[in-house]
C-alpha cells in the first residue's frame, strides 16, 4: 500500500515494491517476475500488432480512424496488464523503465539484465503470435520506414513523458493512479507525437516482426532505441530534480 502524502518522499524500500519503480509488492522469486515480464511484454505487443492490423481491415480507407483504433487497444491492454502484473514483477514492460529504476536504485543490475531479456524475448513471441491470429507469415520484417530527425525527437519526448507519468505518481503517493495515467500517456502520445510514440526498445524490436500497421523496418529501429535511451537519461534528471532522493528505511504496516 502507497503510503499517505505526508510521508512523502518515499524511500528506496518502499518505492522497490510499487508498480513500475520496483519488482512487485508480492515478493515473488526471480523466475516468476521474469515470467510475468515476458507474458506481459508478449501480451502488449499482441494488443500493438494485432489491434493495427484489425484496423487496417476494418477502417482500410481511414488511416485517422486505424491510429485511434489502435491506440485505444494498447492503451486498454497496458492499463489491465498493469493491473494485472504490478505486484507481480512491477509491470515494465518496457527496458527503459527497467533501466530508470536501476539507475534510481530500486533494482539490481542483474535484475535489470534478466528483465530487459525477458522483455525483449516475450515481445518478439508476442509480435509471432500477432502474426499468426491474423493468419500472416509467422515472422515477417516489416518494410515500413520510420526514419527523421521529427519522428526521433518525438521518441525522446514520448520517452521522457511516460517516465516522468510513472516515478511522479509512484513518489508522490498515488501508486494506483499507475495504470491508469500509463495507459492514458500513451493513448495521448499516439496522437501528439509524430513517431507515434514506442517509447519502449522491446517494443521496437518486436515491431519489426510484423510488415503491417504497427511495424517499423529492422533499418529504423536502432535511431528509435537510441533516442528512447536519450529520453530516459534525461527523464532520471528530471526525477532528480522534481523528487528528491532519500534513503531512510520504509517503516512497516
Amino acid at each position: 500500500m502507497s503510503p499517505l502524502e505526508d510521508d512523502l518522499p518515499l524511500s528506496d524500500a518502499e518505492l522497490a515494491l510499487e508498480p513500475e519503480t520496483g519488482t512487485g509488492g508480492l515478493r515473488l522469486d526471480l523466475a516468476r517476475r521474469l515470467a510475468a515480464e515476458a507474458l506481459g511484454t508478449a501480451f502488449l505487443i499482441i494488443a500493438v500488432i494485432g489491434s493495427g492490423i484489425m484496423a487496417s481491415q476494418l477502417s482500410p480507407t481511414d488511416v485517422g480512424l486505424q491510429l485511434l483504433e489502435n491506440a485505444a487497444a494498447t492503451a486498454g491492454a497496458l492499463i489491465g496488464l498493469i493491473l494485472m502484473f504490478g505486484a507481480v514483477s512491477g509491470a515494465h514492460f518496457n527496458p527503459v523503465v527497467t533501466i530508470t529504476d536501476r539507475l534510481l536504485g530500486t533494482t539490481t543490475t542483474r535484475e535489470t539484465g534478466l528483465y530487459v531479456v525477458a522483455q525483449v524475448v516475450g515481445g518478439c513471441i508476442g509480435a509471432v503470435l500477432a502474426n499468426l491470429m491474423f493468419e500472416l507469415p509467422a515472422v515477417e520484417l516489416s518494410t515500413k520506414d520510420r526514419s527523421s530527425p521529427a519522428l526521433w525527437l518525438s521518441e525522446v519526448i514520448a520517452t521522457v513523458g511516460l517516465l516522468l507519468v510513472i516515478q511522479g505518481c509512484v513518489r508522490t503517493g498515488r501508486a494506483r493512479a499507475v495504470p491508469f495515467a500509463v495507459g492514458a500517456w500513451i493513448a495521448g502520445a499516439y496522437w501528439f507525437t509524430s513517431s507515434t510514440s514506442f517509447a519502449n526498445p522491446a517494443v521496437t524490436i518486436a515491431r519489426t516482426l510484423s510488415d503491417t500497421f504497427a511495424g517499423i523496418a529492422p533499418s529504423s529501429a536502432p535511431m528509435f532505441i537510441v533516442m528512447q535511451l536519450v529520453g530516459m537519461v534525461v527523464a532520471f534528471g528530471l526525477v532528480r530534480l522534481f523528487y528528491p532522493h532519500v534513503t531512510r528505511e520504509a517503516t512497516d504496516g
